[in-house]
């Protein structure tokens, strides 16, 4: 497997397809870089070099017990680009991933990057505060800690239908694509996953976002049943400067799968601008 060594040992897997201007995907919560196979293969097939990892706990990465932190993810990112010396990238974050990718230009800057996507991302700050009141309740995130530790395989199968909108009238998702959502979650260690949660929900990113300084495309959809758009995508596009906001119709937080195609014409188009 391709892999780097981070300077506290930890190994980060990545894959690599494809040849041209770099893309580097950064993966949501608790899924692995597989969640991007759709996006690289057409971005690849379009003259692209397509690099996603796996965040450290997170599928074939090792499973540290300490670093589970958006600094310490953003400084594996960092260690990933300086070592594959990648130039003039395209960073695509969903989710957790959009905050990773917002930390690292946060500590290390632009100097790498083109452009940027975050996707359903969950900048500037999930959980509710006095700063923040119109975030979730910190009941809402004990409860996703509470169900990973009483029994993590039943919680991620029942979060597959959420995060792809299968509760909702009309939803076509697939239960084989909601498995493979079981399967990556299941492929995570459990430390390395609970501590994620308080990574994902309490980390406020409005200073990382003030430092976005390349052309920035912001998707998220209207049904986005685990990260809403009111609390997230809405200011975050009033953060970054100039940034360009696409709202999905009626899409749930998993829409690189339900709105694939919507999706993968959008990077191409945002990528080729």
């Amino acid at each position: 497997m391709s892999s780097i060594t981070t300077q506290d040992g930890t190994e980060i897997y990545y894959k690599d397809w494809g040849a041209g201007r770099v893309v580097v995907f950064c993966h949501g919560w608790p899924l692995n870089a597989d969640a991007w196979e759709s996006q690289m293969v057409f971005l690849a097939a379009n003259g692209y070099r397509c690099i996603a990892h796996d965040r450290r706990g997170h599928g074939r990465s090792s499973q540290p017990y300490n670093g589970n932190d958006m600094d310490t993810y953003a400084d594996d990112l960092s260690a990933l680009i300086e070592k594959l010396n990648l130039t003039g990238i395209t960073l695509v974050g969903h989710s957790t991933g959009g905050g990773e990718v917002a930390r690292y230009i946060g500590r290390h800057g632009t100097k790498r990057v083109a452009k940027i996507v975050l996707v359903g991302a969950v900048t500037p700050l999930m959980l509710k505060t006095e700063a923040n009141p119109g975030g979730l309740d910190i009941a809402t995130f004990n409860n996703i800690r509470n169900g990973v530790v009483a029994d993590r395989s039943q919680f991620f199968y029942d979060l597959a239908t959420p995060f792809y909108g299968a509760n909702r009238a009309g939803a076509k998702i697939s239960q084989r694509v909601r498995d493979a959502f079981w399967l990556q979650g299941m492929q995570g260690g459990l430390k390395n996953e609970l501590d994620c949660i308080k990574a994902f929900s309490e980390t406020d990113f409005t200073d990382d976002l003030k430092k976005f300084d390349k052309p920035t495309l912001i998707i998220h959809g209207d049904d986005d049943q685990i990260v809403p758009i009111g609390i997230s995508a809405i200011p975050t596009s009033r953060l970054i400067k100039h940034a360009i906001l696409k709202v999905y119709a009626d899409a749930p937080h998993g829409l690189a799968h339900t709105h694939e195609d919507q999706l993968n014409a959008d990077l191409l188009e945002f990528l080729e601008s």
